[in-house]
């Protein structure tokens, strides 16, 4: 189902018909550099996890993780999309895209469309942004998005020490 659109996405709720997509994403360098490797070896894997994951937080909470998909062609390249964990106190935004697509814009043309879906449609008026100090790609976009550093954090028991942003939607 498509929840948004952009000028060249189109933003949609990810299907088990994706685990394919979804394993070579989450196994792409940035992804395992950056936010973990998630032990996705195989399309089955994959699905369990999209079962676990966004599948189950939009029929619990009513959004998730998004697949994003070039308008022209259809090819998937990346999700973007809002969770909400137990171990922050707000929703937080996230994103990732293939290797291939990043640097044109994507990751910011998706975050704010899913930061207009966080206000507009899901009535959310504070919005974090979760990162390793490291990740300065990530770091630079969650500033453009107009978030400002609140302060480190070691919320998952990874005892990984993350960056916390925030931003109003008001």
């Amino acid at each position: 189902m498509i929840v948004g659109q952009t000028k060249r996405l189109l933003i949609s709720e990810f299907t088990l018909e994706d685990a394919a997509f979804f394993l070579q994403l989450a196994n792409s360098p940035g992804w395992l550099i950056y936010i973990g490797d998630r032990n996705l070896r195989t399309v089955k894997d994959a699905e369990t996890y999209l079962k676990n994951g966004s599948l189950k937080s939009y029929s619990e909470v009513g959004f998730g993780f998004y697949k994003l998909q070039l308008k022209e062609s259809l090819q998937p390249i990346g999700t973007c999309g809002l969770v909400k964990r137990e171990e922050l106190e707000h929703v937080d935004i996230g994103f990732a895209l293939l290797p291939q697509f990043e640097g044109f814009g994507f990751g910011f043309e998706s975050s704010l469309a899913i930061l207009n879906l966080a206000k507009q449609k899901f009535k959310i008026d504070k919005v974090a942004a979760i990162t390793v100090p490291h990740n300065n790609n990530s770091i630079q976009l969650i500033e453009k998005l107009g978030m400002t550093f609140e302060k480190k954090i070691t919320p998952f028991k990874d005892d990984v020490e993350l960056l916390l942003f925030v931003k109003e939607l008001n």
